[in-house]
C-alpha cells in the first residue's frame, strides 16, 4: 500500500455521465492535487435515450449498441478530468442498465436493479480493499430521483464498505473507508441557479427543468461540505460534452434528452453519513479528507 497517494477517493456511479454532472469539478480537483480518484460504474447506461438523431440508432430498440459507445464517452470524459483509474463493477456489461422505475427492464436478464446486493457488493469490495479509499461518495437511499439502478448503487456502495471492513469476509487486508457522503445539492443554491438560468438563458434549451429534477436537492442545513471547483469548472463541462448522447451543454447550464435547462453546478456539495466531520462543529468542510490521518492537503502542516 506504501505505493498508493496519501489521498484516496472512491465514487460509485449507476451509468456513465453521472460522475461528471454530480462529481466532475470534484474530481477534477483532487485529480490534479494527486489525489488517486478511483470511479467505479455499475452499468454501461444500455437503456439511455440518445440525443443526437445521427446517433439514434445507438438505442436500446434498434441496434442496442449504446452502452458500447458510453464506454467511450465515459474514457473521453475520464480523460477531461484527469482520472485514470476507472472501472465497471464486475468488468464492462456484468451488470445491465435497468432503466426506469416500472419499467420491464428491471428484471431483463443482468439487470443490475434485480442483481444479488452481496455478489454485487463483493465486487466493489475487492476494488476497497485494493485501493483503499479514505473516502466513499455515492448516492443517499433514493439515488438522488429514484433511479433504480441509482438505488442500487447506493445499496451496494454501503453494503461493500461493510464486507471490505470486516476481516471474516472474503480474502485480502480488510479496510475501513473513514468517511462517506452521499450527493446533494443545497436547496437555494438550485433555487439561485435556475432563477438565474431563467433570467439569461431562458430559450437556450425547450424548456426550463424544475429544482425538483435536480437529484439530492436537500434543505441547506443538510449539507455538510463544499467542493469549490470554479477552476475546474471547464475540465467539468468539457467531461459533460464528452458524454454526447446523454448531454447537450450550452455555456454553464445543460439539458438531457428531455431538452429541459438545468445549471451546471461548479461547486459541488455533499453529507456526510458516516465518519467524523473534520471541520469546527457545524461549518461546512472544504476538504473531504478534512480530518483524515494522513491525509493533508497539499501544502497542508501535518
Amino acid at each position: 500500500m506504501k505505493d498508493l497517494p496519501a489521498r484516496r477517493l472512491l465514487l460509485v456511479h449507476a451509468h456513465p455521465d453521472d460522475e461528471s454532472i454530480n462529481n466532475g469539478a470534484t474530481m477534477a480537483r483532487y485529480a490534479a492535487e494527486g489525489a488517486h480518484v478511483t470511479l467505479v460504474t455499475c452499468t454501461l447506461g444500455e437503456e439511455g435515450e440518445v440525443i443526437p438523431p445521427d446517433l439514434a440508432h445507438l438505442a436500446a430498440d434498434r441496434d442496442d449498441t449504446l452502452g458500447s459507445h458510453r464506454v467511450g464517452e465515459l474514457a473521453a470524459a475520464m480523460r477531461e478530468l484527469g482520472v485514470t483509474d476507472h472501472r465497471f463493477l464486475g468488468g464492462p456489461g456484468r451488470y445491465r442498465d435497468s432503466g426506469m422505475m416500472g419499467t420491464e427492464q428491471n428484471h431483463r436478464p443482468g439487470a443490475f436493479w434485480d442483481a444479488d446486493l452481496d455478489e454485487a457488493a463483493g465486487h466493489l469490495a475487492e476494488v476497497i480493499r485494493s485501493v483503499r479509499p479514505q473516502v466513499l461518495v455515492t448516492y443517499d437511499p433514493d439515488g438522488g430521483y429514484g433511479h433504480p439502478d441509482h438505488i442500487q448503487a447506493h445499496r451496494v456502495a454501503m453494503r461493500a464498505a461493510e464486507l471490505a471492513a470486516d476481516p471474516a469476509y472474503g480474502t485480502g487486508e480488510p479496510h475501513t473507508i473513514a468517511k462517506t457522503y452521499w450527493n446533494r445539492v443545497p436547496r437555494s443554491v438550485a433555487e439561485e441557479a435556475f432563477a438565474r438560468l431563467r433570467e439569461s438563458a431562458p430559450d437556450a434549451f425547450g424548456g426550463i427543468a424544475a429544482v425538483g429534477d435536480v437529484p439530492g436537492v436537500v434543505d441547506d442545513d443538510r449539507i455538510t461540505a463544499e467542493i469549490d471547483g470554479s477552476a475546474h469548472a471547464a475540465a467539468k463541462t468539457a467531461a459533460m460534452r464528452a458524454h454526447a448522447t446523454q448531454i447537450a451543454v450550452d455555456g454553464p447550464y445543460f439539458a438531457l434528452s428531455n431538452d429541459l435547462g438545468q445549471p451546471v453546478f461548479t461547486a459541488e456539495y455533499y453529507e456526510l453519513v458516516r465518519g467524523a466531520a473534520g471541520g469546527d462543529d457545524g461549518a461546512r468542510e472544504h476538504d473531504l479528507f478534512a480530518g483524515v490521518p494522513d491525509a493533508a492537503a497539499p501544502g497542508a502542516g501535518t
